[in-house]
Protein backbone atom coordinates (compact mmCIF):
# COMPACT_ATOMS: atom_id res chain seq x y z
CA UNK A 1 0.00 0.00 0.00
CA UNK A 2 2.94 2.54 0.74
CA UNK A 3 4.35 2.51 -2.73
CA UNK A 4 1.47 3.34 -4.19
CA UNK A 5 1.21 6.30 -1.62
CA UNK A 6 4.62 7.10 -2.39
CA UNK A 7 3.41 7.30 -6.29
CA UNK A 8 0.69 9.96 -5.52
CA UNK A 9 3.20 11.84 -3.65
CA UNK A 10 5.60 11.98 -6.40
CA UNK A 11 3.47 13.29 -8.39
CA UNK A 12 3.74 16.79 -6.73
CA UNK A 13 6.95 17.99 -8.01
CA UNK A 14 5.38 17.42 -11.33
CA UNK A 15 2.68 19.86 -10.37
CA UNK A 16 5.26 23.15 -10.39
CA UNK A 17 6.84 22.18 -14.24
CA UNK A 18 5.38 24.17 -17.33
CA UNK A 19 2.63 22.31 -19.49
CA UNK A 20 2.61 19.38 -17.47
CA UNK A 21 -1.34 19.25 -16.92
CA UNK A 22 -2.08 16.32 -18.75
CA UNK A 23 1.26 14.71 -17.47
CA UNK A 24 -0.24 14.71 -14.18
CA UNK A 25 -3.94 13.45 -15.41
CA UNK A 26 -2.19 10.40 -17.22
CA UNK A 27 0.06 9.75 -13.95
CA UNK A 28 -3.27 9.37 -12.13
CA UNK A 29 -4.73 6.79 -15.20
CA UNK A 30 -1.40 4.95 -14.53
CA UNK A 31 -1.88 4.84 -10.86
CA UNK A 32 -4.98 3.84 -11.32
CA UNK A 33 -4.37 0.67 -13.73
CA UNK A 34 -1.20 -0.53 -11.07
CA UNK A 35 -3.82 -0.15 -7.85
CA UNK A 36 -6.68 -2.32 -10.26
CA UNK A 37 -4.03 -4.93 -10.41
CA UNK A 38 -3.49 -5.18 -6.50
CA UNK A 39 -3.95 -9.04 -5.32
CA UNK A 40 -7.09 -9.19 -3.20
CA UNK A 41 -8.20 -11.40 -0.76
CA UNK A 42 -11.46 -11.96 -0.17
CA UNK A 43 -11.93 -12.31 3.90
CA UNK A 44 -9.38 -10.15 5.44
CA UNK A 45 -7.61 -7.19 5.26
CA UNK A 46 -4.45 -8.03 3.29
CA UNK A 47 -1.25 -5.91 1.52
CA UNK A 48 -0.40 -4.58 5.09
CA UNK A 49 1.92 -2.32 5.32
CA UNK A 50 2.80 -0.01 8.19
CA UNK A 51 -0.71 1.16 9.65
CA UNK A 52 -2.43 0.45 6.09
CA UNK A 53 -3.89 -2.07 4.46
CA UNK A 54 -7.09 -2.90 2.68
CA UNK A 55 -10.21 -5.21 1.90
CA UNK A 56 -12.58 -5.38 -1.00
CA UNK A 57 -14.47 -2.42 0.94
CA UNK A 58 -11.82 -0.48 0.86
CA UNK A 59 -10.35 -1.55 -2.62
CA UNK A 60 -12.86 -0.25 -4.62
CA UNK A 61 -13.56 3.09 -2.95
CA UNK A 62 -9.92 3.52 -3.49
CA UNK A 63 -10.16 3.11 -7.07
CA UNK A 64 -13.28 5.32 -7.22
CA UNK A 65 -10.83 7.92 -5.85
CA UNK A 66 -7.97 7.72 -8.23
CA UNK A 67 -10.71 7.71 -10.84
CA UNK A 68 -12.72 10.43 -10.27
CA UNK A 69 -9.55 12.82 -8.87
CA UNK A 70 -8.11 12.14 -12.99
CA UNK A 71 -11.63 12.91 -14.64
CA UNK A 72 -11.65 15.90 -12.10
CA UNK A 73 -8.89 17.41 -13.95
CA UNK A 74 -10.26 16.14 -17.62
CA UNK A 75 -13.45 18.28 -16.33
CA UNK A 76 -11.37 21.57 -15.56
CA UNK A 77 -9.81 22.29 -18.98
CA UNK A 78 -11.11 25.74 -18.91
CA UNK A 79 -8.54 26.33 -16.01
CA UNK A 80 -5.93 25.05 -17.71
CA UNK A 81 -6.68 27.11 -20.83
CA UNK A 82 -6.69 30.36 -19.02
CA UNK A 83 -3.50 29.80 -16.71
CA UNK A 84 -6.05 30.37 -13.64
CA UNK A 85 -3.39 29.44 -10.85
CA UNK A 86 -3.24 26.32 -12.69
CA UNK A 87 -0.08 24.64 -10.55
CA UNK A 88 -1.65 25.13 -7.36
CA UNK A 89 -4.91 23.43 -9.03
CA UNK A 90 -2.76 20.62 -9.44
CA UNK A 91 -1.34 20.32 -6.51
CA UNK A 92 -4.97 20.62 -4.44
CA UNK A 93 -5.97 17.71 -6.39
CA UNK A 94 -2.69 15.33 -5.61
CA UNK A 95 -3.46 16.45 -1.93
CA UNK A 96 -7.08 15.67 -2.29
CA UNK A 97 -6.30 12.07 -3.80
CA UNK A 98 -3.58 11.72 -0.74
CA UNK A 99 -6.40 12.43 1.85
CA UNK A 100 -8.89 10.54 0.84
CA UNK A 101 -6.34 7.08 -0.54
CA UNK A 102 -4.81 7.70 3.32
CA UNK A 103 -8.47 7.98 4.56
CA UNK A 104 -9.75 4.39 2.80
CA UNK A 105 -6.46 2.35 3.19
CA UNK A 106 -5.23 2.98 7.21
CA UNK A 107 -6.54 0.63 9.74
CA UNK A 108 -5.73 2.89 13.06
CA UNK A 109 -9.45 4.74 13.96
CA UNK A 110 -7.30 7.98 14.99
CA UNK A 111 -5.65 8.26 11.58
CA UNK A 112 -8.50 7.62 9.74
CA UNK A 113 -10.01 10.67 11.98
CA UNK A 114 -7.28 12.45 10.92
CA UNK A 115 -7.56 11.98 7.55
CA UNK A 116 -10.91 12.09 7.11
CA UNK A 117 -11.48 15.77 8.58
CA UNK A 118 -8.42 16.19 6.17
CA UNK A 119 -10.05 15.82 2.81
CA UNK A 120 -12.23 18.71 3.87
CA UNK A 121 -9.28 21.69 3.44
CA UNK A 122 -8.26 20.79 -0.16
CA UNK A 123 -12.52 20.56 -0.83
CA UNK A 124 -13.02 23.73 0.92
CA UNK A 125 -9.96 25.19 -1.28
CA UNK A 126 -11.35 23.96 -4.34
CA UNK A 127 -14.88 26.06 -3.14
CA UNK A 128 -13.32 29.16 -2.44
CA UNK A 129 -10.70 29.28 -4.46
CA UNK A 130 -12.32 28.39 -8.07
CA UNK A 131 -15.97 28.43 -6.85
CA UNK A 132 -17.77 31.07 -9.71
CA UNK A 133 -20.28 32.93 -6.97
CA UNK A 134 -19.44 35.36 -4.04
CA UNK A 135 -21.58 33.10 -2.08
CA UNK A 136 -18.95 30.64 -2.04
CA UNK A 137 -17.70 31.68 1.34
CA UNK A 138 -20.34 31.03 2.82
CA UNK A 139 -20.81 27.69 1.41
CA UNK A 140 -17.12 26.76 2.51
CA UNK A 141 -18.51 27.81 6.38
CA UNK A 142 -21.62 25.81 5.79
CA UNK A 143 -19.09 22.70 5.08
CA UNK A 144 -16.61 23.29 7.63
CA UNK A 145 -18.93 23.89 10.11
CA UNK A 146 -21.65 21.03 9.97
CA UNK A 147 -18.55 18.68 9.51
CA UNK A 148 -16.14 19.93 12.10
CA UNK A 149 -19.08 20.76 15.05
CA UNK A 150 -20.29 16.63 14.80
CA UNK A 151 -16.69 15.66 14.59
CA UNK A 152 -15.19 16.25 18.08
CA UNK A 153 -17.58 13.94 19.66
CA UNK A 154 -16.27 11.39 16.82
CA UNK A 155 -12.64 12.12 18.53
CA UNK A 156 -13.54 11.96 22.06
CA UNK A 157 -15.28 9.04 21.29
CA UNK A 158 -12.01 7.34 19.45
CA UNK A 159 -9.85 8.09 23.04
CA UNK A 160 -12.38 6.22 24.76
CA UNK A 161 -12.46 2.91 22.43
CA UNK A 162 -8.94 3.58 22.55
CA UNK A 163 -9.26 4.03 26.33
CA UNK A 164 -10.92 0.73 27.00
CA UNK A 165 -9.76 -1.54 24.48
CA UNK A 166 -5.94 -0.44 24.84
CA UNK A 167 -5.80 -0.36 20.81
CA UNK A 168 -7.60 1.78 17.55
CA UNK A 169 -6.97 -1.33 14.79
CA UNK A 170 -9.86 -1.08 12.73
CA UNK A 171 -9.51 -5.11 12.78
CA UNK A 172 -9.93 -5.82 16.35
CA UNK A 173 -13.44 -3.63 16.71
CA UNK A 174 -14.70 -6.84 15.91
CA UNK A 175 -14.47 -8.32 19.26
CA UNK A 176 -16.59 -5.78 20.83
CA UNK A 177 -19.90 -4.75 21.44
CA UNK A 178 -20.40 -1.59 23.37
CA UNK A 179 -23.73 -0.83 25.28
CA UNK A 180 -23.60 3.09 25.88
CA UNK A 181 -25.88 4.95 24.26
CA UNK A 182 -23.44 8.66 24.21
CA UNK A 183 -20.81 6.85 22.74
CA UNK A 184 -23.22 5.98 19.89
CA UNK A 185 -24.45 9.12 19.11
CA UNK A 186 -21.16 10.26 19.08
CA UNK A 187 -19.62 8.08 16.85
CA UNK A 188 -22.13 8.26 14.55
CA UNK A 189 -23.36 11.81 14.16
CA UNK A 190 -19.63 12.84 12.60
CA UNK A 191 -20.51 10.36 9.82
CA UNK A 192 -24.48 11.08 9.37
CA UNK A 193 -23.75 14.41 8.60
CA UNK A 194 -20.82 13.70 5.95
CA UNK A 195 -23.81 11.46 3.88
CA UNK A 196 -25.30 13.46 4.41
CA UNK A 197 -28.60 12.71 6.81
CA UNK A 198 -31.97 14.45 6.06
CA UNK A 199 -32.11 17.16 8.61
CA UNK A 200 -28.11 17.93 8.45
CA UNK A 201 -28.35 17.77 4.84
CA UNK A 202 -28.23 21.61 3.98
CA UNK A 203 -24.49 22.33 3.48
CA UNK A 204 -24.53 19.42 0.63
CA UNK A 205 -26.78 21.59 -2.09
CA UNK A 206 -25.00 25.07 -1.01
CA UNK A 207 -21.46 23.66 -0.99
CA UNK A 208 -22.47 22.04 -4.79
CA UNK A 209 -23.80 25.31 -6.58
CA UNK A 210 -21.21 27.18 -5.34
CA UNK A 211 -18.08 24.93 -6.01
CA UNK A 212 -16.15 24.28 -9.71
CA UNK A 213 -17.02 21.24 -11.52
CA UNK A 214 -13.71 19.66 -9.72
CA UNK A 215 -15.33 20.61 -6.50
CA UNK A 216 -18.84 19.46 -7.45
CA UNK A 217 -17.16 15.88 -8.72
CA UNK A 218 -14.90 14.69 -5.67
CA UNK A 219 -17.75 16.30 -3.21
CA UNK A 220 -20.77 13.63 -5.19
CA UNK A 221 -18.08 11.37 -6.15
CA UNK A 222 -15.84 10.21 -2.89
CA UNK A 223 -16.74 12.56 0.04
CA UNK A 224 -20.06 11.10 0.47
CA UNK A 225 -18.67 7.92 0.39
CA UNK A 226 -16.59 8.63 3.63
CA UNK A 227 -19.70 8.76 5.79
CA UNK A 228 -20.48 5.19 4.55
CA UNK A 229 -17.30 4.22 4.58
CA UNK A 230 -16.86 5.19 8.14
CA UNK A 231 -20.34 3.72 9.29
CA UNK A 232 -20.08 0.78 8.04
CA UNK A 233 -16.37 0.38 9.68
CA UNK A 234 -17.55 1.68 13.59
CA UNK A 235 -21.13 -0.37 13.66
CA UNK A 236 -19.52 -3.59 14.29
CA UNK A 237 -18.80 -2.18 17.92
CA UNK A 238 -22.75 -1.21 17.99
CA UNK A 239 -24.51 -4.12 17.33
CA UNK A 240 -26.62 -4.47 19.82
CA UNK A 241 -27.36 -0.88 20.96
CA UNK A 242 -28.03 0.09 16.99
CA UNK A 243 -30.66 -2.95 17.08
CA UNK A 244 -32.56 -0.95 19.64
CA UNK A 245 -32.13 2.27 17.77
CA UNK A 246 -31.74 1.63 13.95
CA UNK A 247 -35.76 2.32 13.35
CA UNK A 248 -35.22 6.01 14.11
CA UNK A 249 -32.35 6.81 11.48
CA UNK A 250 -34.27 4.27 9.00
CA UNK A 251 -37.44 5.74 9.74
CA UNK A 252 -35.59 9.77 9.17
CA UNK A 253 -34.14 8.44 6.23
CA UNK A 254 -36.56 6.99 4.63
CA UNK A 255 -39.41 9.54 4.58
CA UNK A 256 -36.64 12.33 4.24
CA UNK A 257 -35.33 10.80 1.22
CA UNK A 258 -39.03 10.86 -0.11
CA UNK A 259 -39.58 14.71 1.24
CA UNK A 260 -36.11 15.58 -0.61
CA UNK A 261 -37.05 13.50 -4.02
CA UNK A 262 -40.38 15.79 -4.51
CA UNK A 263 -37.99 19.02 -3.54
CA UNK A 264 -35.92 17.96 -6.41
CA UNK A 265 -39.00 18.70 -8.79
CA UNK A 266 -38.93 22.64 -7.30
CA UNK A 267 -35.67 23.07 -8.12
CA UNK A 268 -34.65 25.52 -11.09
CA UNK A 269 -30.82 25.17 -10.81
CA UNK A 270 -29.37 21.96 -12.96
CA UNK A 271 -26.58 21.28 -10.69
CA UNK A 272 -28.88 22.21 -7.50
CA UNK A 273 -31.03 19.19 -8.47
CA UNK A 274 -28.47 16.93 -8.64
CA UNK A 275 -27.01 17.52 -5.69
CA UNK A 276 -30.72 17.24 -3.75
CA UNK A 277 -30.94 13.72 -5.95
CA UNK A 278 -27.45 12.94 -4.28
CA UNK A 279 -29.09 13.20 -1.02
CA UNK A 280 -31.68 10.96 -1.78
CA UNK A 281 -29.80 8.48 -3.09
CA UNK A 282 -27.47 8.51 -0.34
CA UNK A 283 -30.99 8.14 2.62
CA UNK A 284 -31.34 4.61 1.27
CA UNK A 285 -27.68 4.14 1.74
CA UNK A 286 -28.03 5.12 5.52
CA UNK A 287 -30.84 2.91 5.69
CA UNK A 288 -29.19 -0.35 4.27
CA UNK A 289 -26.23 0.18 6.77
CA UNK A 290 -28.62 0.55 9.39
CA UNK A 291 -30.81 -2.52 8.81
CA UNK A 292 -26.88 -4.31 10.00
CA UNK A 293 -27.87 -7.70 7.44
CA UNK A 294 -25.72 -8.88 4.79
CA UNK A 295 -28.13 -7.09 1.80
CA UNK A 296 -28.17 -3.95 3.40
CA UNK A 297 -24.39 -3.61 3.39
CA UNK A 298 -23.86 -5.24 0.29
CA UNK A 299 -26.04 -3.07 -1.21
CA UNK A 300 -24.97 0.20 0.16
CA UNK A 301 -21.33 -0.56 -1.19
CA UNK A 302 -22.99 -0.86 -4.89
CA UNK A 303 -25.26 1.98 -4.45
CA UNK A 304 -21.87 3.95 -3.50
CA UNK A 305 -19.80 3.64 -6.02
CA UNK A 306 -22.32 3.39 -8.39
CA UNK A 307 -24.07 7.02 -7.06
CA UNK A 308 -20.01 8.31 -7.28
CA UNK A 309 -19.50 7.34 -10.93
CA UNK A 310 -23.26 8.98 -11.89
CA UNK A 311 -23.32 11.54 -9.99
CA UNK A 312 -20.24 13.22 -10.94
CA UNK A 313 -21.01 12.34 -14.78
CA UNK A 314 -23.97 14.04 -14.05
CA UNK A 315 -22.26 17.35 -12.85
CA UNK A 316 -20.32 17.02 -15.56
CA UNK A 317 -23.61 17.11 -18.11
CA UNK A 318 -24.11 20.25 -16.22
CA UNK A 319 -20.96 21.97 -16.60
CA UNK A 320 -20.57 21.27 -19.84
CA UNK A 321 -23.98 23.04 -20.43
CA UNK A 322 -22.73 26.07 -18.51
CA UNK A 323 -19.48 26.49 -20.16
CA UNK A 324 -22.17 27.58 -23.00
CA UNK A 325 -24.62 29.30 -21.81
CA UNK A 326 -22.96 30.45 -18.91
CA UNK A 327 -26.04 29.66 -16.76
CA UNK A 328 -27.38 26.70 -14.88
CA UNK A 329 -30.68 27.95 -14.96
CA UNK A 330 -33.39 25.14 -16.33
CA UNK A 331 -35.51 28.16 -18.04
CA UNK A 332 -32.23 28.84 -20.20
CA UNK A 333 -30.99 25.64 -20.83
CA UNK A 334 -33.81 24.42 -22.89
CA UNK A 335 -34.35 22.92 -26.32
CA UNK A 336 -30.19 21.73 -26.14
CA UNK A 337 -31.30 18.59 -28.39
CA UNK A 338 -31.12 21.13 -31.18
CA UNK A 339 -27.53 22.54 -30.22
CA UNK A 340 -25.55 19.21 -29.05
CA UNK A 341 -27.82 16.68 -30.64
CA UNK A 342 -24.58 14.33 -29.68
CA UNK A 343 -24.73 14.92 -26.03
CA UNK A 344 -28.16 14.43 -25.68
CA UNK A 345 -27.51 10.73 -25.44
CA UNK A 346 -25.15 11.38 -22.60
CA UNK A 347 -27.89 13.06 -20.82
CA UNK A 348 -30.30 10.32 -21.56
CA UNK A 349 -27.75 7.94 -20.74
CA UNK A 350 -26.85 9.44 -17.09
CA UNK A 351 -30.14 10.05 -16.71
CA UNK A 352 -31.29 6.67 -16.82
CA UNK A 353 -28.70 5.24 -15.21
CA UNK A 354 -29.82 7.83 -12.04
CA UNK A 355 -32.97 6.41 -12.03
CA UNK A 356 -31.09 2.87 -11.12
CA UNK A 357 -32.19 1.15 -14.91
CA UNK A 358 -30.35 -1.71 -16.01
CA UNK A 359 -27.64 -2.17 -16.08
CA UNK A 360 -26.11 0.30 -14.27
CA UNK A 361 -24.80 -0.45 -11.06
CA UNK A 362 -27.48 1.83 -9.16
CA UNK A 363 -30.02 -0.96 -9.84
CA UNK A 364 -28.29 -3.60 -8.41
CA UNK A 365 -27.59 -1.45 -5.55
CA UNK A 366 -31.26 -0.03 -5.22
CA UNK A 367 -32.42 -4.32 -5.31
CA UNK A 368 -30.19 -4.74 -2.77
CA UNK A 369 -31.54 -1.94 -0.29
CA UNK A 370 -35.27 -2.74 -1.06
CA UNK A 371 -34.83 -6.26 -0.28
CA UNK A 372 -32.85 -5.28 2.86
CA UNK A 373 -35.24 -2.69 4.23
CA UNK A 374 -38.44 -4.96 3.19
CA UNK A 375 -36.97 -7.63 5.39
CA UNK A 376 -36.11 -5.67 8.13
CA UNK A 377 -39.88 -4.55 8.31
CA UNK A 378 -42.39 -4.57 5.73
CA UNK A 379 -43.91 -0.90 6.18
CA UNK A 380 -41.00 0.64 4.76
CA UNK A 381 -41.79 -0.55 1.41
CA UNK A 382 -44.45 2.05 1.15
CA UNK A 383 -41.37 4.69 1.73
CA UNK A 384 -39.25 2.79 -0.79
CA UNK A 385 -41.99 2.51 -3.51
CA UNK A 386 -42.15 6.40 -2.94
CA UNK A 387 -38.78 7.35 -4.04
CA UNK A 388 -37.90 4.51 -6.42
CA UNK A 389 -40.91 6.42 -8.37
CA UNK A 390 -39.49 9.91 -7.34
CA UNK A 391 -35.77 9.19 -8.58
CA UNK A 392 -37.49 8.33 -12.08
CA UNK A 393 -39.62 11.08 -12.25
CA UNK A 394 -37.08 14.29 -11.16
CA UNK A 395 -34.40 11.68 -13.85
CA UNK A 396 -36.77 12.18 -16.46
CA UNK A 397 -37.93 15.83 -15.65
CA UNK A 398 -34.43 16.77 -15.79
CA UNK A 399 -33.35 15.22 -19.30
CA UNK A 400 -36.68 16.59 -20.58
CA UNK A 401 -36.85 20.32 -19.48
CA UNK A 402 -32.96 20.47 -20.84
CA UNK A 403 -33.24 18.53 -23.95
CA UNK A 404 -36.44 19.09 -25.37
CA UNK A 405 -38.84 22.95 -25.46
CA UNK A 406 -38.47 25.53 -27.06
CA UNK A 407 -34.77 26.74 -27.43
CA UNK A 408 -33.35 29.68 -26.11
CA UNK A 409 -33.16 32.69 -28.64
CA UNK A 410 -30.68 34.65 -26.88
CA UNK A 411 -27.92 32.00 -27.77
CA UNK A 412 -26.63 33.07 -31.24
CA UNK A 413 -22.98 30.79 -31.70
CA UNK A 414 -22.63 27.54 -30.48
CA UNK A 415 -20.39 24.86 -30.78
CA UNK A 416 -21.17 21.49 -29.94
CA UNK A 417 -19.61 18.76 -27.87
CA UNK A 418 -15.60 18.42 -27.79
CA UNK A 419 -13.83 14.84 -28.00
CA UNK A 420 -11.99 15.26 -24.40
CA UNK A 421 -15.42 15.94 -23.23
CA UNK A 422 -16.93 12.77 -24.61
CA UNK A 423 -14.36 10.49 -23.62
CA UNK A 424 -14.94 12.44 -20.15
CA UNK A 425 -18.67 10.95 -19.90
CA UNK A 426 -17.44 7.71 -21.38
CA UNK A 427 -15.23 7.44 -18.53
CA UNK A 428 -18.11 8.16 -16.08
CA UNK A 429 -20.94 5.63 -18.03
CA UNK A 430 -18.90 2.88 -18.85
CA UNK A 431 -17.44 1.70 -15.63
CA UNK A 432 -20.92 2.25 -14.45
CA UNK A 433 -22.43 -0.10 -16.60
CA UNK A 434 -20.03 -2.87 -17.39
CA UNK A 435 -19.04 -3.48 -13.56
CA UNK A 436 -22.49 -5.33 -13.19
CA UNK A 437 -20.73 -8.13 -15.11
CA UNK A 438 -18.49 -8.58 -12.37
CA UNK A 439 -21.38 -7.96 -9.33
CA UNK A 440 -20.30 -10.97 -7.68
CA UNK A 441 -16.77 -9.26 -6.33
CA UNK A 442 -19.55 -6.70 -4.51
CA UNK A 443 -21.50 -9.13 -3.44
CA UNK A 444 -18.95 -11.51 -1.76
CA UNK A 445 -16.44 -9.31 0.08
CA UNK A 446 -18.11 -9.57 3.26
Amino acid sequence: MLKFFFMIIFMIPLCFKKNMFWMVQMSMFILFFFFMNLTMTIMNFCNLSYMMGCDFFSFGLILLSIWICSLMMMASEKLYKYKFYINFFMVNIIFLMIMLYLTFSTMNLFMFYLFFEGSLIPTLMLIVGWGYQPERLQAGMYLLFYTLFVSLPLLLGIFYIFNEMNSMMIYFLKFYDLDFYILYISMILAFLVKMPMYFVHLWLPKAHVEAPISGSMILAGVMLKLGGYGMMRVMIIFQKINIKFNYIWIIVSLIGGVYISMKCFCQYDIKSLIAYSSVAHMSLVIGGIMTMNYWGYMGSYILMIGHGLCSSGMFCLSNINYERINSRSLFLNKGMMNFMPSMSLWWFLLSSSNMAAPPSLNLMGEMSLIISLVSWSKFSMLMLMLVSFLSAGYSLYLYSFTQHGKLNLSITSFYSGVSREYLMLFLHWFPLNILILKIDYFLLWL
